[in-house]
């Protein structure tokens, strides 16, 4: 098992909250996170509804099964039993003490039916995405942190040999990452989606009528990370927008796609913003396109739609294990200057960040960092390109150059 940067915010909230639920996209390793608690971890039992019997016993007396478990419990992929969530408000309301459940489920938490009803106040949701690079480097993770730092950004470490092609191709998923065999890899990404269409959308619909879903997710992959356009969609699959809409809704509450919303002084007219969509792991993302190294280093288009995936997915995979919220957002101006993702702290300081695939960086590709800043005025706090170099360089007051290993490095 892969250290995740994620276990300590895991133990922090099963010591003052009753129910932690730790949701996060198919197979992102969320069971293992959860089984490495048990014991000694501090839970007492690990029950998986993966399995017919429990997850018999859960649909049927839902009350009755809870009853049943002795002490502390993880009840894995609880998603497919959500009359569950109504038996656990009531067992929590006769006793409250902290860490009596942790909750696993490959679905967003919010958007179960009853759930936000049943354990609000009671319930902390904390988020596992697939492996960062971090995580796989055996490194801890600052670059986050130095964003907000009072001071210039560090150099970043010396990489341990696994070029960027390699690392868009693989992508995070424990069991895709283990698999060095292009074909082995792509027979793992091939059973994966067919185990998200099957039983994970399908369960989060309650509906069939889901035949378009594989050309949706291979038009999203080529699209990547794109603003949303509804209208341009649904005429190239040829289905209504309401399906269309449906579709995304179900892939996003399965948390394999996530939209980026724009980034707006005034909060409220963020919504009204394309925002842009990002399917949630670059090897996935390949494998839909059957993209394999020789198209990615022919195609620079494609290659750097991805390396922006990648970064965005780093970098939200960090914010995912912070203490302090951090918003992500992407920024395009009036005047069409954009920048890649926006950061915004509790405290309202903003930090802009470009993702570029050349090797060298210049004046002209902080045009966008600086509209940024002149849009922000003292709110902002810093801009950032990364880039494929080495070299870190300042380009002015609180802009900078960083080679994409910072992100993990």
């Amino acid at each position: 098992m892969f250290p995740r940067a994620l276990t300590d915010r895991v133990r922090e909230a099963l010591a003052d909250t009753p129910v932690v639920f730790l949701q996060g996209p198919r197979q992102a390793g969320k069971s293992s996170l959860a089984l490495s608690l048990v014991g000694r971890g501090g839970l007492d039992r690990f029950v998986t509804l993966d399995e017919v019997v429990p997850l018999a016993a859960a649909r049927t007396d839902p009350e009755g099964f809870l009853a049943g478990l002795d002490g502390s419990a993880v009840l894995d992929e609880v998603q497919l039993a959500p009359g569950l969530f109504r038996a656990i408000k009531a067992s929590v309301d006769r006793d409250r003490r902290p860490g009596r459940f942790l909750l696993t489920g490959s679905a967003d938490a919010l958007l179960f039916p009853g759930i936000a009803d049943a354990l609000t106040g009671r319930m902390e949701v904390l988020t596992l995405w697939p492996l960062s690079q971090a995580e796989l480097e055996g490194r801890p993770a600052g670059f986050l942190p130095s964003i907000f730092a009072p001071g210039p950004p560090g150099k970043a470490a010396a990489g341990r040999g696994r070029d960027l092609v390699e690392r868009l191709l693989r992508g995070g998923f424990p069991e895709a990452v283990r698999r060095a065999d292009p074909d082995r890899r792509g027979a793992w990404f091939r059973s994966y989606v067919s185990g998200l269409l099957l039983r994970d959308v399908t369960s989060l619909s309650g509906a069939e009528g889901l035949s378009e879903m594989p050309r949706l997710l291979s038009l999203l992959a080529a699209r990547t990370p794109g603003l949303v356009n509804f209208a341009e969609i649904s005429r190239s699959l040829a289905i209504p927008q309401t399906t269309l809409k449906r579709y995304i809704a179900l892939l996003e509450a399965a948390m394999v796609v996530r939209f980026l919303p724009a980034w707006s002084g005034d909060r409220g007219r963020r919504l009204v913003k394309s925002p842009r969509l990002l399917l949630v792991d670059t090897g996935l993302a390949c494998h839909l396109l059957g993209a394999g190294r020789e198209r990615l280093l022919s195609d620079p288009h494609l290659f750097g739609a991805l390396l922006q995936v990648f970064a965005t997915m780093e970098v939200l995979k960090q914010a995912s294990t912070a203490k302090a919220p951090v918003q992500l957002l992407h920024y395009r101006s009036s005047t069409g200057r954009e920048v890649d993702l926006v950061l915004e702290d509790p405290a309202g300081r903003v930090a802009g960040i470009e993702i570029k695939a050349a090797a060298s960086v210049g004046p002209a590709d902080f045009a966008g960092l600086r509209a940024l800043a002149a849009d922000t005025g003292p709110r902002f706090h810093r801009g950032i390109v990364l880039h494929r170099g080495r070299e870190t360089v300042s380009f002015g007051p609180g802009l900078f150059a960083l080679p994409l290993e910072s992100l993990w490095s």
